[in-house]
């Protein structure tokens, strides 16, 4: 499934993990997804893919993640699939080993960064301050997540930090939701958004896999008609 994006972001690295980047660009909404075990991820991909997101980062939260990471991979190979909430080098090791194409942290750690750099594997760490960005930079990483966003300022802080911070992306994250979407996505600085009201955890414990493709789809033609600065 091709995924075009509207926004002008301009993601760093090179090679495949800026194709990686670029595939998040394109998507606009990544959906920060939590399952138990490898039959729940399956299902929650494939309403994702008939959402037309095939997208998923799925979080380090549970024991069944790398089993789940790995069983989408194997079972949807189109679907780009990433790992979320990765603390330390260990899980670094094992969700690239499981599959995973990306890496997301909610903190910025340099053992973590580093561990992903040797992998040759994007990592988009968290960050909620200007002292944080600055040792991302440090750091090489320009595409960061602010974390958690609704917390830290929301659209204000992402507008306040690109005026020094002009070469840095950010993957907003923590209490972004179909309504205020379009505020995000309207940011010029903005390359996505990671979410997770379309793979609310009760919805993927009931096995509600309808509602989730139909959130997704929602989502989707939200991040279809938001424009940076509209």
């Amino acid at each position: 499934m091709s995924l075009k994006s509207s926004a002008p972001a301009e993601p760093s690295g090179s090679g495949p993990e800026r194709g990686v980047l670029e595939r998040l660009g394109a998507a606009r909404v990544v959906p920060v997804v939590v399952v138990d075990d490898a039959e729940q991820g399956l299902g929650v991909a494939r309403a994702l893919d008939d959402g037309g997101l095939p997208v998923a980062e799925v979080t380090f939260r549970t024991s069944g993640a790398r089993a789940a990471i790995e069983a989408i991979t194997d079972r949807h190979p189109g679907m780009l699939v990433g790992a979320g909430t990765v603390v330390d080098p260990r899980q670094v090791e094992e969700a690239v080993t499981a599959g995973a194409a990306f890496l997301v942290s909610p903190g910025l750690s340099v053992p973590v960064v580093r561990a992903a750099q040797d992998a040759g594997v994007p990592i988009v760490p968290g960050v909620a301050t200007a002292s944080d960005i600055m040792a991302a930079l440090d750091l090489g990483i320009t595409t960061v997540k602010l974390f958690p966003a609704g917390v830290v300022g929301g659209p204000a802080a992402i507008k306040a930090l690109s005026a020094p911070f002009g070469q840095v992306r950010f993957v907003p994250t923590g209490g972004v939701s179909a309504a205020n979407l379009p505020e995000y996505l309207g940011l010029p600085s903005v390359l996505a958004v990671g979410g997770s009201w379309m793979v609310d955890k009760k919805l993927v414990a009931a096995g509600d896999l309808a509602a989730i493709t139909r959130r997704t789809a929602e989502a989707v033609a939200i991040a279809a008609g938001a424009r940076p600065g509209g």
